[in-house]
C-alpha cells in the first residue's frame, strides 16, 4: 500500500510537473450559462492537460451551483480523469466527527477523490475521519489566499504563535499515515517560508498563482525545499486567451515549464 504523500512523489518525479489544475469552470469566465457547454470545456481542460498535470481540484461550488445536475457532473469528470493525475475535492469541509465520517465516505467513498481540503476550525475530531486510510490525503487550510485570511489567521496564539503557524505545527503531528497537506496561499510569501520551517515534509498546496497575482518562482522554491510543493493554477490555464485546446494546453505547459526553470537554477 502506497501512502497518498508518497503517490503525490510518485507521479510529480515521474511527468516532472508540480502543476495542480482547478477545475472552476463558471457562467462567467466561459461567457456562457449553458450547463452542457460547461462540461464539454471542463473535458476539454482535461484532454489539453492530463499528460503534464501533477494534480486536478475541482471547486465544490462550482458543481454545486447546479443541484443535482451538478453532482452529475462531478460525478462524470472523476470518471474523466481516470487513473494518473491525483484528484482533489475542494470542498473545504470541517464538522464534528459523526458528520465528518459521512463527507468522507461521501468524498472517499462515492466520489473516489484521493484527497480533500479541510477547515481546521473545529479541531482534530472534525480530521481524524479522513485521514484513516493512509491511501486517501488531506490538505488542511493554513493560511489561505484570500485578502482577509489574516484577520482570524494572523491572530497570535498565547503570545507564542500566529494562528496559522500553530494550525501548520498541529497538522505536521497529524501526520501518522502520510496523508496530510497543508494549504498556504501563494499571496502569503513569507508565511509560507514559516509553514515550511514547521512542516518540513508536509505537502503544500499553493494557490493564488496567475490571477491573484502570488510570486511563482519564490513559492515553487520554498514549497518545494523540502517536502513538495504544488502550485495551483485555475482560470489562467482553464480560460487561458481564446479557451481553445491549444491554449490551454500550451498556457499549462507555459506554467510547467516555469515551475521547473525557477526549481533548476
Amino acid at each position: 500500500m502506497i501512502s497518498f504523500n508518497e503517490k503525490i512523489k510518485r507521479r510529480s518525479k515521474e511527468i516532472n510537473s508540480f502543476l495542480c489544475v482547478g477545475i472552476d469552470i463558471s457562467t462567467d469566465s466561459l461567457g456562457s450559462d449553458n450547463l452542457e457547454n460547461l462540461i464539454s470545456h471542463s473535458k476539454k481542460v482535461v484532454d489539453a492537460t492530463k499528460d503534464i498535470a501533477l494534480a486536478y481540484k475541482p471547486n465544490f461550488a462550482f458543481f454545486e451551483k447546479w443541484g443535482s445536475k451538478g453532482f452529475e457532473w462531478l460525478e462524470e469528470m472523476m470518471g474523466y480523469i481516470g487513473d494518473g493525475p491525483i484528484t482533489i475535492a475542494d470542498a473545504k469541509r470541517g464538522d464534528i466527527g459523526n458528520t465528518a465520517k459521512q463527507y468522507a465516505a461521501s468524498i472517499f467513498g462515492h466520489f473516489d477523490f484521493d484527497s480533500v481540503t479541510l477547515n481546521p476550525y473545529m479541531g482534530e475530531d472534525s480530521i481524524m475521519p479522513f485521514l484513516n486510510n493512509e491511501e486517501k490525503g488531506v490538505f488542511i487550510l493554513c493560511r489561505t489566499s484570500n485578502p482577509s485570511a489574516k484577520t482570524f489567521q494572523s491572530l497570535n496564539f498565547h503570545n507564542e504563535a500566529k494562528l496559522y503557524e500553530q494550525v501548520a505545527k498541529w497538522a505536521d503531528s497529524l501526520n501518522v499515515n502520510d496523508n496530510v497537506g497543508l494549504v498556504v496561499g501563494a499571496t502569503a510569501p513569507e508565511e509560507l517560508i514559516k509553514v515550511r520551517r514547521l512542516a518540513p515534509s508536509l505537502p503544500i498546496l499553493i494557490p493564488g498563482i496567475g490571477t491573484q497575482g502570488g510570486d511563482l518562482v519564490s513559492c515553487i522554491k520554498e514549497g518545494n525545499k523540502s517536502g513538495i510543493g504544488i502550485l495551483n493554477i485555475s482560470r489562467d490555464i482553464s480560460f487561458s486567451r481564446s479557451h481553445s485546446a491549444n491554449d490551454i494546453r500550451q498556457s499549462a505547459k507555459m506554467y510547467v515549464k516555469k515551475m521547473n526553470e525557477a526549481l533548476n537554477v
